[in-house]
C-alpha cells in the first residue's frame, strides 16, 4: 500500500479549522443545553404535574429520535412548517442545544433527586424559600454528582458533531471529507481526523477528571 504522510501537513491547516467549527458547535451547543437540560430537569423533579408533563414530552421525543433527523428536521421541515429558514450552523448549534438539552436533563433530575430529602426539610425548616434550599444546600451537592455523567454527554455532543455532514457544516469531518474527495489519500486524512478527535476528546476529558477531583477535594 503507497501511503504518503506528508498530505497531513499539507492539509492540517485545513483540518484544524474544522476543528475548530467543531469546537465551536460543541461550545455554544452544550451552553445552551446545560440551560435547557437544567430547566427540563427540575421541571421533571419540582415542577408539579403540568411542568413534569412538558418536560417529560420533551425528552422522550429528543430522546427517542437520532440527531441525524433531528438536525435534516430543523434545515429542512422546519422552513416549510414555519417559513422560518436557517443556515446549516445555526441548525447545527440549535441541534446540539436540543439534543443534549434532553439527556442533560435527565442527569440533573437523577442527581437533584439522589440527594437526601432530609436537606431540604432542614432547610424549609429554618425558613428558607424552596428556590433558596436548591440554590444553596442542594444544588452544590447534586454538581458534585453531575460532573462524572456531564462529562459523557460533552464527549458524546463532541463526536454527534460529525453527523452534521449531512447539511454541509464545515466541519472536522466534512473538511476531512472534501480533502479525499480531492486527493483520494483516505489513509492519511482520515488517521489524521481520528487523531485530530482524540486528542480534543482526550483533552475535555482531562478537563473534566481534573474538575471532578477538585470537587472531590472540596
Amino acid at each position: 500500500m503507497d501511503t504518503d504522510w506528508s498530505v497531513i501537513v499539507e492539509f492540517m491547516p485545513q483540518l484544524l479549522e474544522g476543528a475548530k467549527t467543531t469546537v465551536y458547535i460543541t461550545v455554544v451547543g452544550l451552553i445552551g443545553g446545560l440551560v435547557l437540560g437544567t430547566l427540563a430537569g427540575l421541571m421533571r423533579a419540582y415542577g408539579g404535574r403540568i411542568l413534569n408533563a412538558i418536560a417529560f414530552a420533551y425528552i422522550e421525543v429528543i430522546r427517542g429520535t437520532p440527531i441525524v433527523v433531528q438536525v435534516m428536521f430543523l434545515y429542512f421541515a422546519l422552513p416549510v412548517l414555519a417559513d422560518l429558514r436557517i443556515d446549516p450552523m445555526s441548525a447545527a448549534v440549535l441541534a446540539i442545544v436540543v439534543n443534549a438539552g434532553a439527556y442533560i436533563a435527565e442527569i440533573v433530575r437523577g442527581a437533584f433527586l439522589s440527594i437526601s430529602k432530609g436537606l431540604t426539610e432542614a432547610g424549609l425548616a429554618i425558613g428558607l424559600p424552596h428556590w433558596k434550599v436548591l440554590t444553596y444546600i442542594v444544588g452544590p451537592l447534586a454538581f458534585r454528582r453531575l460532573i462524572p455523567p456531564l462529562g459523557n454527554q460533552f464527549i458524546v455532543s463532541l463526536k454527534d458533531t460529525s453527523l452534521f455532514i449531512v447539511i454541509g457544516v464545515g466541519e472536522l469531518t466534512r473538511t476531512g471529507q472534501e480533502i479525499m474527495a480531492s486527493n483520494f489519500r483516505a489513509v492519511e486524512i482520515w488517521t489524521a481526523v481520528a487523531i485530530i478527535y482524540l486528542v480534543m476528546t482526550g483533552t475535555l476529558s482531562l478537563i473534566l477528571r481534573t474538575i471532578e477531583k477538585r470537587m472531590r477535594i472540596l
